[in-house]
């Protein structure tokens, strides 16, 4: 099974998906379905004296459902929803000041490395990209000016599995460092960063919270008030934040996300392990296998793995381009979390802005190749893949 050994399912899950921040009562037509409130002002009955909400930008009903209900499937006290995974990542980066220290895992999304290196940089943050796996490395990277250790778990596209408590109780031992968890792979259905010691979850909304393929969107959920009031501010101030619409294309999609990540998680174990016995493979990159180097790691923190996942093969680039044409029904394309099946060639497509040096020490190689399998009959993806090797081989 796809998650035995791994942690217990989170009781009560997709109840809190489906109705937390959802009470009808708060619409005085008492619609089940949350409305679109698309006002970008509202009415005050005196000046500075308003009932709640003021301008769009600094609150609007639809989005503050959407927060409410991110926050319950965290179980966390806060939730801020933004423009984009990006959009979060540079309001939280905002909490920091000129001539501040990130260290952050060295695998890690292609966006996101870019975002560290060419813009926070220029804008006086400093960062350390540093392996993850190993806490030693943690530590040595840590500085007196470092204010923030940025982890992704699972790692993009590599699959790392970085143990969320060990490094967060280096972070505390070390001083007021704030700790982030880019959970964008496994969602809070799969795992729950804040129950190890994280001090902020970032999210893109746009894979599987979504799941749809057709918004684009990030969130942080948290506990802390103060560091909360901080973000508030920063998002309001900055103005990176969502569409009405696409609060409420995402509120929707939160109500079958338990049901989906079943059938991703699912799908992706037995094509994995297809994979791992195809004679072209050299490698599968799978959280959910005993073959995976954090395996142990996995199982204390995760319920599971979702649909994403890599896997090397024999061949190099001309191998890997007629392999990815060839494909039927996973589409070659970037993003990953939606219903559609997924395939792409990281080191030429969502990390190819990754320095090429890094690239080869991380070994993101041509030959990796990384899957994100949808909700199709898993028998048929199977047939797609062995017809893609056949054709490329």
């Amino acid at each position: 099974m796809a998650s035995e050994g791994f942690l217990n399912k989170i009781s009560g899950f997709a109840t809190l998906a489906i109705h937390a921040g959802q009470d009808p009562e708060k619409w005085n037509s008492a619609a089940v379905v949350p409305p679109i409130v698309t006002s970008t002002t509202f009415k005050q009955p005196a000046p500075a004296e308003h009932t709640g909400f003021e301008y769009g930008r600094s609150g609007n009903p639809t989005r503050n459902t959407l927060e409410e209900c991110l926050a319950a499937l965290d179980k966390g006290k806060h939730a801020l929803t933004f423009a984009s995974g990006l959009g979060a990542t540079t309001t939280i980066a905002s909490l920091l000041s000129s001539g501040d220290h990130i260290v952050s895992c060295d695998d890690v999304y292609g966006g996101t490395n870019r975002l560290f290196r060419r813009v926070l940089e220029r804008l006086g943050l400093q960062t350390t990209f540093t392996d993850f796996t190993n806490l030693e490395s943690v530590k040595n990277a840590i500085k007196d000016n470092t204010k923030m250790i940025w982890i992704e778990t699972p790692t993009n596209p590599l699959l790392k599995v970085i143990d969320i408590a060990a490094v967060s109780a280096v972070a505390k031992e070390k001083g007021d460092i704030i700790v982030v968890v880019d959970n964008t792979f496994l969602t809070p259905y799969l795992q729950r960063p804040l129950d190890f010691g994280a001090d902020i979850v970032v999210y893109s909304l746009t894979k599987y919270m979504n799941g749809h393929s057709d918004v684009i969107m990030g969130a942080a959920v948290l506990n802390d008030d103060a560091l909360e009031e901080r973000l508030r501010f920063l998002q309001n101030a900055m103005g990176v934040v969502p569409s009405p619409t696409d609060c409420y294309f995402v509120n929707r999609s939160l109500k079958t996300l338990a049901l989906r990540m079943e059938q991703h998680q699912k799908s992706s174990y037995v094509i994995a392990k297809w994979l791992e016995n195809h004679p072209k493979v050299t490698q599968v990159l799978h959280p959910g296998l005993p073959s995976h180097p954090q395996y142990a790691i996995a199982q204390k923190q995760m319920t599971g793995h979702s649909g994403v996942f890599s896997f090397k093969h024999v061949g190099g680039l001309q191998e890997s381009r007629k392999f990815l044409s060839s494909m039927k029904l996973f589409i070659l394309a970037e993003s990953l979390g939606g219903y559609e099946s997924l395939a792409e060639l990281p080191s030429v497509m969502t990390h190819a802005s990754v320095p090429e040096e890094q690239r080869n020490e991380l070994g993101i190689t041509h030959s990796l190749i990384r899957l994100s399998v949808g909700l199709e009959d898993t028998e048929d993806l199977i047939k797609d893949l062995d017809q893609a090797f056949k054709a490329a081989f």
